[in-house]
């Protein structure tokens, strides 16, 4: 599993609401261009995180904790054990695409607006199976045989860094 983390800009500060950014376009665009196209199509879920305001550090209110989601997490790894209990596949995540077509079908709905995602954003196809196995994923988290259209808004918007960076 990989975790990493990076600044938005070489200031730090685009999309802050707070602080203005003074990087340029030109600049944001080599920035961004330092981490390899390639190695960001592997990763599956990318994602921008804001800055936290003050009120909502301070204010005491709590996340989901940890208990809560660890059920989550282990009612959704049953799903999964159940689906590929006649497979060497495991997890969602190391479906084959053979398995995804199997097990990631979408109706109407969800096809048209994964097409105009992956136009929109110009994903390649390790991308469209990547969001296909986060929202089958997301799915098994809310025990959904079926993907719906906010599983699949939710993997897509997993994709932020596919997106123009001016957008």
């Amino acid at each position: 599993m990989l975790i990493a983390a990076a600044n938005p800009c070489p200031c730090g500060y685009r999309s802050d609401p707070r602080r203005s950014c003074n990087c340029t376009p030109p600049q944001i665009e080599r920035y961004m261009g330092k981490i390899s196209g390639p190695l960001m199509d592997r990763i599956d879920i990318h994602i921008e995180v804001p800055a936290v305001p003050f009120e909502e550090l301070s204010n005491g209110s709590k996340g989901t904790d940890s208990e809560t989601m660890r059920v989550q997490v282990n009612q959704a790894r049953e799903i999964q054990a159940e689906r590929f209990n006649k497979s060497v596949t495991r997890y969602n995540a190391l479906m084959s695409s053979r398995d995804v077509r199997r097990h990631c079908a979408l109706d109407r709905t969800c096809q048209n607006l994964l097409r105009h995602s992956v136009e929109e954003m110009g994903l390649s196809a390790r991308a469209h199976d990547k969001i296909l196995r986060v929202a089958r994923t997301i799915a098994d988290m809310e025990a959904s045989e079926a993907i719906t259209e906010p599983h699949l808004q939710e993997a897509v918007n997993y994709r932020t860094l596919d997106r123009d960076l001016w957008t």
